[in-house]
């Protein structure tokens, strides 16, 4: 079980490292890295207070703390994938919405530039 949250704990700090690199690179919007930075650290912090960790196994019924762990990682992990897919959703909406208003505007455009020749 030692390896397995040793393992953990480095993954969860390379995350974050990725996570603040894309940052400072521009690569990723702030608030979309909160997310991943809280889900990360909470992997760490669980991974390493493994007291905190047998607690919550026991609270889920789980007789090996690294299976809790997993299942801890997977469901934050769903969490986020979710935040992210009601975002896509509503850029989608807002895509959809935008390219509406310039047909409409290219249409207005167009009948404007077809009446000033006629006349």
């Amino acid at each position: 079980m030692d390896r397995l949250l040793n393992v953990m704990a480095l993954l969860s700090l390379a995350l974050i490292v990725m996570v603040l690199s894309s940052v400072r690179r521009a690569h990723i919007r702030v608030e979309y890295s909160v997310a991943w930075l809280v889900a990360a650290v909470m992997v760490f912090l669980l991974s390493r207070f493994s007291g905190v960790l047998h607690w919550m196994a026991w609270m889920v019924g789980i007789d090996q703390p690294s299976v809790a762990l997993l299942l801890i990682v997977f469901c934050l992990f769903l969490v986020v994938f979710y935040r992210f897919s009601l975002r896509i959703s509503d850029l989608k909406d807002a895509n959809i919405e935008l390219s509406q208003k310039i047909a409409i505007l290219e249409f207005k455009i167009h009948s404007l530039h077809h009446e000033d020749r006629h006349s």
